[in-house]
């Protein structure tokens, strides 16, 4: 794990060092105090883009026409992870975005925790569904940061390792 930080570390000096490159990845890692984890948003669309890369996987995803909140959203199962997360709680308190955007900017976790979880590299045009937290704009597109990601029929709670 301390080879892919420092690798990552190594990365986004080179990059910051060549005008342009790296640029995107160095201000999109905003660490979790630039989201608002008041309020949890739920999010369910179609995967637009991929960047499965650090300094955290990343995808653009078109939020599903009419999105409204599942009924089952807060009885569904998160498997435990080494941080106290109460998903329950933060799972019955997700809500809808209030504004309609054709896309949005989703942050992921680093891929070494992708792996540990066992996460699939989602492609282009399959159906997710996310819960997270809003925050900063990047290139005028909301961005969230995940929480918990339901992908091909499971979950993953992105906010640590698996326990």
């Amino acid at each position: 794990m301390l080879q892919l930080k420092r690798r990552a570390a190594i990365r986004l000096v080179a990059g910051l060092a060549v005008p342009g490159l790296g640029i995107r990845h160095a201000l999109a890692h905003h660490g979790w105090s630039s989201f608002d984890t008041s309020r949890p948003l739920y999010l369910e669309g179609k995967v637009a883009t991929v960047s499965w890369s650090n300094p955290h996987a990343e995808l653009e995803v078109e939020p599903k026409a009419g999105l409204a909140v599942p009924g089952d959203l807060a009885k569904r199962a998160i498997p435990p992870q080494s941080a106290s997360v109460d998903a329950a709680a933060i799972l019955a308190k997700a809500e809808a975005p209030k504004r309609s955007v054709p896309r949005w900017v989703i942050e992921l976790a680093p891929l070494f925790r992708m792996e540990a979880w066992k996460v699939p590299t989602p492609k282009v045009g399959d159906s997710i569904s996310l819960v997270g937290y809003a925050g900063p704009n990047e290139e005028g597109k909301p961005v969230m940061r995940v929480e918990f990601l339901f992908l091909d029929g499971k979950a993953y709670g992105l906010r640590s390792s698996p326990a």
